[in-house]
């Protein structure tokens, strides 16, 4: 992947896409390269141009953004995070079985935004702190043993980063409730990565019932 990430956006309202452009332009580091208004003009854009991301929305009229989202991830190399209204546990769920990296609800600050779409190009999973905890539930209910991800020794930081991380918070209020700085809080997560070798949040979040991290 290149330096600078390119976008698309799919969303059947022009107000939405619009909007979402000019949040995402606002860092450099973003380019968004085109825009669809439904799922199959969605695919087609993403088998063209190869983007990145793409900010997928769930409802929209004809092909939906499950059907857009598993063609996408199926037939191109471009990671999808959902942006959505709607947050009940089938969707999120449907959408994440698609192979959708995030899901993302639509009053998700612009900040948390341009974070997730990052996330997501670094191929990590991004879950909206308001559906995170019904997200984690979910797999605890259905994993099994020979899914989990051992806990290892852990600084005292990192388990304060970790069981605030558990509870949903993105990386700037895990931040602000500790007094760090979020480049700060971005070195504890990545060490958790690397520690514990989770891929994604949700990971990260079921290991707090794993065991009493190391002091």
């Amino acid at each position: 992947m290149s330096e600078t990430v390119r976008v698309v956006i799919v969303d059947d309202h022009e107000a939405v896409r619009t909007g979402v452009a000019a949040i995402l332009r606002a860092d450099p580091a973003i380019d968004v390269i085109g825009e669809a208004e439904n799922g199959f003009d969605a695919v087609a854009l993403s088998l063209r141009e190869q983007p990145d991301v793409a900010l997928v929305d769930l409802r929209m009229p004809g092909t939906d953004g499950i059907w857009a989202t598993e063609r996408i991830t199926a037939e191109t190399g471009t990671r999808v995070l959902v942006l959505t209204t709607f947050d009940s546990d089938d969707l999120i769920a449907r959408a994440l079985a698609a192979g959708a990296r995030g899901y993302l609800l639509k009053t998700a600050r612009g900040p948390d935004l341009i974070q997730a779409v990052h996330h997501v190009a670094e191929d990590r999973h991004v879950i909206d702190p308001a559906v995170a905890g019904s997200v984690i539930a979910r797999l605890n209910e259905r994993s099994a043993p020979a899914e989990e991800v051992s806990l290892p020794a852990l600084t005292s930081r990192e388990s304060e980063v970790l069981a605030l991380l558990a509870e949903g918070m993105t990386n700037q209020q895990i931040g602000d409730r500790l007094g760090i700085g979020i480049t700060t809080v971005k070195t504890h997560v990545g060490a958790l990565y690397d520690k514990t070798g989770a891929t994604s949040r949700v990971q990260l979040g079921r290991l707090t019932g794993l065991g009493r991290a190391a002091r």
